[in-house]
């Protein structure tokens, strides 16, 4: 009885680590979306842009990378 218990929380927490990650994929590809539209609008900013572009996806990137550890510790 105790073994099911330890696999339907292993279990669980699978499922809550695949929920986390849609939001960060989701933030992800809004960030690069934006980041084209910016591009497209101003070329000269390109640089500017893409620079910024990168760490908000570092910064969204954590949100996954939190979940991933919380995934272990649960």
């Amino acid at each position: 009885m105790e073994g099911s218990i330890e696999v339907l929380k292993g279990g669980l927490a699978l499922m809550g680590y695949g929920l986390a990650a849609i939001g960060p994929g989701i933030g992800i590809g809004i960030v690069v979306g934006n980041a084209i539209t910016a591009m497209a609008r101003q070329p000269e900013m390109a640089g500017t842009v893409r620079t910024t572009m990168f760490l908000g996806i570092a910064f969204t990137e954590a949100l996954a990378l939190i979940g991933f550890v919380l995934f272990f510790i649960a």
